[in-house]
């Protein structure tokens, strides 16, 4: 491969892995977009709940760093998939975050329009046209700084990523200082027990966390781009895991101590501005709304590079149509790949001025998310259970390439199935509509690579 048709090679470092890592995650939004969903869900238990999920996702999180030393590609799960699998499977791996990246758009630019308003124009909060109109245009800002280059990319996101968690780590202290050792009487180890759950809570509770941890896998669609590229990648995964369990968990533990079930339900998607508020003066509280639209305005480039990067590697590969692997000549970004995205996010964002209000469509989304992005974890775990399961030489070996890539896989494709059964019609139709679609360009490409063989 030719360098006009490469990534830019070895511009991100273990740092930026990291980063990207958390950043796809994007602990402010993720809290602030589903906190109050995951507390609906299993009250008291979310903190439970977050805690199992994130021991769920290290088994994928193992298995994604092993298959990238296996072959280092910016496809990730699509390209493992393939190669272990068949290339049907690797394909719907990658389908299902093509689709997911491109839902995502609506959730992840819809609740930073909405915290910028809270900042410049709060009469305008919950107006969906001028929350949309916003939405609109972080998302060309957004593809516009992508298109530039993964170095300033890297370097943006950093800042933003550090000023994050500085505000999220500066609540969680100052809530613990102000409440004192009378609010730790209201908390009792028994809530993280996992005899507290039932089948059902834990399902949902579990489909309603992996929204929290989903996109920390960016740091592997970049693989091309960083340096050592076998080895940092996954690293920098598993590093970042480690970030976003302990801050998920800690937040959720003191924001319920601070607030309760009833004041986070009613934030909805306001939590981090109310958690500050009642811990900071004003204008200081605003801090929260602050790590809010820098999380979002993160996760929405981790998302871009996801969706950008598969589509790069499937273009590349034959599995679409190669205009999408075209690069940029001077930045050697996949341009076109990245052009696509916005143009997806533009036209679902307009779509959702159907539904009657911001939650409503970030429930649909989410949960739809969720079904798609454990249908590619749960493939990728499944890829790796099975390559190495031959390979395995030691105990540590077996745990770490075998028994919990695959117990991850198993746990995430159950609760999929549980909690689909549950979903009303128009989330159904996102998630198993979405994957549908995937036959159409499947179909197409394979039919013009046999016209092309003569």
């Amino acid at each position: 491969m030719n360098t006009a048709t490469r990534l830019q090679e070895d511009a991100l470092g273990l740092a930026h892995s990291v980063v990207m890592g958390v950043a796809g995650t994007a602990p402010s939004f993720s809290i602030s977009a589903t906190l109050a969903a995951l507390i609906g869900a299993v009250g008291i238990l979310a903190p439970a709940s977050l805690l199992y999920c994130g021991l769920i996702m290290f088994g994928i999180t193992f298995a994604f760093a092993h298959l990238n030393r296996l072959e280092a590609s910016a496809g990730a799960s699509y390209a493992w998939v393939s190669r272990i699998f068949n290339d049907t499977l690797g394909f719907f791996a990658g389908w299902s975050l093509l689709v997911a990246s491109a839902l995502f758009m609506v959730s992840a630019t819809l609740p930073a329009a909405n915290a910028t308003l809270l900042l410049v124009w709060p009469e305008q909060v919950d107006h969906m046209p001028a929350v949309t109109a916003v939405a609109v245009a972080w998302l060309l800002v957004v593809s516009v700084v992508l298109v530039r280059g993964v170095v300033i990319t890297g370097a943006v996101q950093t800042v933003m990523t550090s000023i994050e968690l500085a505000v999220l780590a500066l609540l969680v202290v100052t809530a613990l200082v102000k409440l004192g050792p009378a609010a730790w009487e209201r908390f009792s180890w028994r809530d993280f027990s996992p005899l507290a759950f039932s089948p059902s809570s834990f399902a949902s509770g579990a489909m309603i966390a992996l929204f929290f941890f989903w996109g920390w896998d960016v740091a592997l669609n970049l693989t091309e781009e960083t340096k050592d590229a076998r080895r940092t990648p996954g690293l920098g995964a598993v590093v970042a895991m480690i970030i976003l369990v302990g801050a998920f968990v800690a937040f959720t533990t003191v924001a319920l101590l601070a607030l309760g079930p009833e004041a986070i339900n009613a934030s909805s998607t306001n939590i981090l501005f109310a958690l500050a508020d009642s811990l900071l003066p004003r204008p200081w509280s605003y801090l929260g709304v602050l790590a809010l639209v820098l999380s979002t305005i993160g996760t929405l480039e981790t998302s871009i590079l996801q969706f950008s990067r598969t589509l790069y590697a499937k273009a590349r590969d034959g599995a679409l149509h190669a205009r999408y692997a075209r690069l940029h000549p001077r930045w050697r970004t996949p341009y076109v790949a990245t052009l696509v995205i916005a143009g997806l996010g533009v036209a679902l964002l307009v779509t959702s001025l159907l539904f009657r209000d911001l939650k409503a469509v970030l429930t649909a989304s989410i949960n739809a998310i969720g079904v798609m992005c454990a249908y590619y974890y749960g493939l990728a775990g499944f890829a790796c259970a099975w390559h190495f399961r031959h390979q395995a030489r030691s105990a540590r070996a077996l745990l770490f390439q075998v028994i919990w890539p695959a117990a991850g896989a198993a746990v995430l494709w159950t609760v999929a199935f549980m909690t689909l059964a549950e979903f009303d019609l128009p989330t159904t139709l996102c998630a198993v509509g979405g994957m549908a679609l995937g036959f159409v360009p499947l179909t197409a490409q394979r039919r013009a690579a046999a016209q092309a063989r003569g």
